[in-house]
C-alpha cells in the first residue's frame, strides 16, 4: 500500500513538473520593423507586449528585434514617434518570424499635434541606461534656421548641452572639453576625418540623404572606440523600395537633388543624392574675379539587395570635394571619400550579424605660383577597415553586442614640393589598429537598467620609415623599421558601465563610468580647425590619449511625457594630451619632424549640462545650458601650471523653438550665447631689425569677446497633390547684425607707433536666405 502511494506521488510530481516545464518553455518572436510606405528599416522602434509591459525590446540600428515569450496569445504593440502605433494579435506555440510595418501619421496630425524633436520614444530618457546621448530627427532639422538656408545636422548638434561650436560658421565642435579630433564621426560606419565644406560654413552631411543621426558624449557602448570625447553616428537612407521619388532644393548659393526608388520592387532599392554650391558662377560675372574658384560638391550613393528573408547586402559611398582658387597663383582642394559594403544576416531568431568592409580617405592639396617659383603641399590619411558585429537577444532582459574591428591606417604626413624648397614626398606612416568588444544592455529589474561592457584596443606601429624618440623635444633615439616589421604596440583595456534607476513613473537617476583611448591625433594651431591640419598616429614618442569620465544624471518628465528635463554633471580626466611647445616651428622640410615640436601632459574637464524640452504640440523646442571648465597641464607650458584649453568656454546657452501656426505655415527661431574661446594675446613688444616682435606670457590666459546671435525662419507648405509637394523657406541669420569676432590680430598703431591696436575680423552680419524645396 505504501509502495503504491509513493508510485502515485512520484507519477503526479513528474506530471506536474512536465506541465510546468512545458508552460515555461519560451519561443522567439523576431523580425524587422519597416516603414510601410517606402520600405526603410526603422531604428530604435519600441516593441512590447500589452499583457506584460515589462516585456519590451528596442529594435537595433538595422531594424531587427527579438522577443522571448511563453506559449500563449499576445497583443504586440509597436510604437515610434511620427508613426501610428501598430498592434497585432499573435498566437505563440513555436518560433515566429514577424516583420512589422509602420505607417506615418497624417501630415496635419504630425505637424500640429505630435511634433517630436527627437526620433526616440517619449520616455526613453527615463528607461534607457545610455547617458549623454541625443538622437536627432532629420525631419525636424529642416525646420531650424541655418546659415545660407542649408539644413545641417552638424550645426544642429551644436545647439545641445555639452557640445560647443569652435567658431562662427565652423562645423568643428568640442564635446565636454575635448578637441575637434576627439570626436568620432561615422557615415554608414565609415570614419569622416574632415566633416566640413567651405572652411566650416557647411558640413559634409547632405540631410536629404540621411535617415538617422545620434551623438554620444563620452559614455559610448563598447562597440564604439578610437576617440576620447564623443561618437557621432550618421546613417544614410536605404532608398525607397516601393516607388520612385525625386526631391531637392534650390537656394541662393547651393542646390541639391536626390533620386531614390526600387531596383527590384520590395527587394532592392537605391538612392543618389548630390549637392553643389555655385558661388563661383557669380564670380564669373565680375571682371576682376572671373578666374577665381569657390565651390564644393558632394555625392551620396547607396544601394541594397535582399538576397533572401534573412540576408541583405548594402553598398554605400560618399564623395565630396572643396575647391578654392585665386586665378593661376593659388589653389587648394580637399575632400573625403568613403565606401561601405555591409552584409546583414539574421542567423537565427535571437542572433543578428553585421559584417562591414569599410574604406575611408581624406586628403588635401595646396599649390602656389609666383613668377617662376612654385610651391605645393599635400597630405592624406587612408583607412581599410573590417568590422564584424553581432547582436544577441539573450532573453528579454539582455541585449548583447560583441564583435571585433580591424583597421589598417596609412598616413602621409604633410610634405612640400616645388622650386622654392628642396624636398621630396615623405614616407607614409602605416599602423594597424584592432579591437575586441562585448557589451550588454541588461534590464536587471523593472526599475533598474544597466549597460556595461569592455573594449580591448591594440595599436601597432608598422615599418617602412624612420621613427625618432623625443624627450621634451630633445632627440634621444632613432630607429628604422623595415616594411612589414612590427614596432611599438600599445594595448589598452576600456571598461564602460552606465546604469539607470527609475524612481517613479516620471523621474529617474543615472550614473556612469567609461574609459576611452585614442591613437590618431590631429595637430592644429587654431581653435576652429583648418583643412591643412595634420593627422599623426601614436608612435615611439606620441602615446595613446586616454580619458576616464564619470557622470551622474537626473531626468524628469512632465505632463504625460510632453515636457522633459535632463541634468548631468561630469568629470573627465585625460592623459597624454598634446600641445605645441612655445615658439614651435612648423615646417614641411622632410628633414624636420613635427614630433620634435610637441609636448605632452594631462587634462581635465568638468561641468553641468541642463536641457529642458517641449516635445509635442504647436510649439516645440528646447533650452540648453552648459557650465564647464577645461584645462591642460603640460610640462614646458605656462610654468608647468594648469592653463585654459583652447576650447574652454565657461557658459554656453541655446534656445530653440518651432511653432506650427497651421498646416501651411511654421516658424522657428534660435538664440545662442557663449563665452569667447580662450586665446593668447600679446603682453608686450620690441623692435628687431626694424620689425615689431610681440611678446606673449601665459598660454590661453585671454578671451575672445562673448559670442551671441539670433536666427529666424519661416516655412510655407502649400497644399499638394499626391505626386508633388513643394515648400518655401525664408530665413535671416544673425537677425540683429551682431559683429561677432572671428579673429583678433594686433599691429602697431599707425597714428602712434609706440602703441598697439587690436583689429577684429567679423564674418557675417545680417544674412537673409530663401530656399525652395520640392518632392515628387
Amino acid at each position: 500500500m505504501q509502495t503504491s502511494f509513493f508510485k502515485i506521488a512520484a507519477a503526479s510530481a513528474a506530471l506536474c513538473f512536465s506541465s510546468w516545464a512545458i508552460a515555461q518553455q519560451k519561443y522567439q518572436v523576431s523580425g524587422t520593423v519597416k516603414d510601410q510606405k517606402n520600405g526603410e528599416l526603422l531604428i530604435g522602434v519600441s516593441v512590447k507586449v500589452a499583457e506584460d509591459p515589462s516585456i519590451n525590446v528596442t529594435a537595433n540600428e538595422y531594424g531587427f528585434y527579438s522577443l522571448s515569450l511563453p506559449e500563449g496569445n499576445y497583443k504586440v504593440i509597436i510604437s515610434y514617434p511620427g508613426y501610428k502605433d501598430f498592434e497585432q494579435q499573435i498566437t505563440v506555440n513555436q518560433n515566429i518570424k514577424l516583420d512589422l510595418p509602420l505607417n506615418q501619421q497624417e501630415q496635419a496630425a504630425k505637424t500640429i499635434d505630435e511634433v517630436v524633436i527627437t526620433g526616440i520614444k517619449k520616455d526613453k530618457n527615463l528607461t534607457s541606461a545610455q547617458m549623454g546621448t541625443e538622437t536627432l530627427s532629420i525631419k525636424n532639422i529642416e525646420k531650424l534656421p541655418v546659415l545660407f538656408g542649408e539644413k545641417d545636422v552638424m550645426k544642429t548638434i551644436q545647439l545641445l548641452p555639452g557640445i560647443k561650436s569652435n567658431g562662427e560658421g565652423s562645423s568643428g565642435f568640442s564635446v565636454r572639453g575635448g578637441a575637434t579630433d576627439q570626436n568620432l564621426i561615422l557615415l554608414d560606419e565609415a570614419p569622416v576625418y574632415n566633416a566640413s565644406h567651405l572652411l566650416g560654413f557647411f558640413s559634409t552631411f547632405n540631410s536629404d540623404a540621411l535617415k538617422d543621426a545620434s551623438i554620444i558624449k563620452g559614455n559610448s557602448p563598447a562597440q564604439y572606440g578610437g576617440r576620447l570625447s564623443s561618437v557621432m553616428d550618421v546613417k544614410m537612407k536605404d532608398g525607397n523600395n516601393k516607388d520612385y521619388n525625386i526631391n531637392g532644393g534650390i537656394g541662393l548659393i547651393s542646390s541639391r537633388l536626390s533620386v531614390e526608388g526600387p531596383i527590384q520592387k520590395e527587394k532592392s532599392s537605391f538612392i543618389v543624392s548630390g549637392r553643389r554650391t555655385y558661388a563661383d558662377l557669380f564670380l564669373k560675372t565680375s571682371k576682376d574675379y572671373k578666374d577665381n574658384k569657390l565651390y564644393f560638391y558632394d555625392l551620396n550613393l547607396k544601394a541594397n539587395y535582399q538576397i533572401n528573408e534573412n540576408n541583405r547586402l548594402y553598398l554605400s559611398g560618399y564623395f565630396g570635394r572643396d575647391v578654392l582658387g585665386l586665378g593661376n597663383t593659388f589653389s587648394t582642394d580637399w575632400g573625403n571619400t568613403t565606401a561601405t559594403l555591409r552584409w546583414n544576416s539574421i542567423i537565427n531568431s535571437t542572433l543578428f550579424s553585421n559584417t562591414s568592409f569599410i574604406y575611408s580617405n581624406y586628403d588635401y592639396k595646396i599649390s602656389l605660383t609666383s613668377n617662376d617659383n612654385t610651391f605645393g603641399l599635400n597630405s592624406k590619411i587612408q583607412d581599410w577597415n573590417l568590422k564584424q558585429d553581432f547582436t544577441w537577444f539573450a532573453g528579454n532582459k539582455h541585449s548583447v553586442r560583441f564583435g571585433l574591428q580591424s583597421i589598417y591606417h596609412t598616413i602621409t604626413p604633410s610634405s612640400a614640393s616645388g622650386t622654392s624648397v628642396s624636398s621630396f614626398p615623405r614616407n607614409p606612416r602605416k599602423s594597424w589598429e584592432n579591437a575586441l568588444y562585448i557589451n550588454d544592455d541588461f534590464k536587471a529589474t523593472e526599475k533598474l537598467t544597466i549597460n556595461y561592457g569592455v573594449r580591448l584596443s591594440m595599436f601597432s606601429v608598422l615599418g617602412g620609415d624612420t621613427f625618432n624618440t623625443y624627450d621634451n623635444g630633445i632627440l634621444t633615439d632613432s630607429r628604422y623599421l623595415e616594411k612589414g616589421d612590427f614596432g611599438k604596440t600599445y594595448v589598452n583595456i576600456e571598461p564602460r558601465v552606465t546604469a539607470n534607476y527609475r524612481i517613479n513613473e516620471v523621474s529617474s537617476i543615472k550614473g556612469g563610468y567609461s574609459r576611452n583611448t585614442q591613437n590618431l591625433h590631429l595637430l592644429s594651431n587654431s581653435s576652429s580647425g583648418n583643412p591643412t591640419d595634420q593627422w599623426i598616429g601614436s608612435s615611439y614618442t606620441v602615446k595613446p590619449e586616454i580619458a576616464d569620465q564619470v557622470s551622474l544624471g537626473y531626468s524628469r518628465n512632465f505632463n504625460n511625457n510632453n515636457y522633459e528635463l535632463n541634468a548631468e554633471v561630469y568629470y573627465k580626466s585625460m592623459q597624454n594630451q598634446i600641445d605645441f611647445k612655445n615658439g614651435a616651428q612648423i615646417t614641411f622640410d622632410t628633414a624636420a619632424d613635427v614630433e620634435s615640436e610637441l609636448l605632452f601632459g594631462k587634462g581635465r574637464a568638468y561641468g553641468l549640462e541642463l536641457i529642458a524640452k517641449k516635445k509635442s504640440g504647436k510649439l516645440t523646442g528646447w533650452i540648453s545650458y552648459t557650465l564647464s571648465k577645461t584645462e591642460r597641464k603640460i610640462d614646458g607650458i605656462n610654468d608647468n601650471k594648469w592653463y585654459n584649453a583652447r576650447m574652454d568656454k565657461t557658459h554656453d546657452l541655446s534656445v530653440v523653438a518651432t511653432y506650427q501656426l497651421n498646416p501651411k505655415w511654421s516658424f522657428s527661431g534660435l538664440f545662442v550665447y557663449s563665452t569667447g574661446n580662450a586665446v593668447t594675446f600679446p603682453t608686450g613688444k620690441y623692435q628687431l631689425n626694424g620689425q615689431t616682435v610681440f611678446q606673449y606670457s601665459s598660454r590661453n590666459a585671454d578671451r575672445m569677446p562673448a559670442y551671441h546671435r539670433m536666427d529666424i525662419s519661416a516655412t510655407y507648405e502649400p497644399e499638394s497633390n499626391k505626386r508633388f509637394r513643394g515648400s518655401w523657406t525664408f530665413g535671416i541669420y544673425n537677425l540683429y547684425a551682431r559683429e561677432n569676432a572671428y579673429t583678433i590680430t594686433f599691429e602697431d598703431n599707425p597714428n602712434n607707433p609706440g602703441t598697439t591696436r587690436a583689429m577684429q575680423t567679423s564674418l557675417f552680419r545680417l544674412i537673409p536666405n530663401i530656399t525652395y524645396n520640392f518632392k515628387f
